[in-house]
């Protein structure tokens, strides 16, 4: 069976459409990853703010002011 030109089009533009699909959900992985760091960081910080506030003595006065 010989191929008809349409055939080869299909077939090629069927691969285009794959490696676009592997790159953006390469894509989505990589954003999500740098997402997943995001969240993290700021937990640490709202983690070590909190973490201060409870430490802090509330009797104690605040710093003055130069």
């Amino acid at each position: 069976m010989r191929l008809q030109t349409i055939q080869i089009v299909a077939g090629l533009a069927a691969a285009v459409a794959f490696i676009l699909a592997f790159m953006a959900a390469g894509a989505a992985l990589v954003s999500g990853l740098f997402m997943l760091a995001g969240l993290a960081a700021v937990g640490w910080l709202a983690y070590s703010l909190i973490k201060g506030v409870l430490r802090r003595d509330p009797k104690s006065e605040p710093p003055a002011r130069a």
